[in-house]
């Protein structure tokens, strides 16, 4: 983020009750580092900080 000046409070945010961020077991103030394919530049990167939900009850999420 320093190579960008970017500092957490500017990223996109994400519930720390998403099913994925459970599964993966981000707590609310980590950043995480989103990959995706794309048809144009073949992978896309996004980043998103983990924010606790004003209802924060987390659930445990099984696959």
């Amino acid at each position: 983020m320093e190579k960008y000046n970017i500092h957490p409070e500017q990223l996109p945010k994400i519930l720390d009750n998403d099913p994925v961020i459970i599964s993966i077991g981000a707590k609310p103030g980590q950043i995480i580092k989103i990959v995706r394919k794309s048809q144009t530049a073949k992978y896309a990167t996004a980043y998103r900080i983990v924010i606790e939900s004003e209802n924060s009850e987390r659930g445990t999420f099984t696959s």
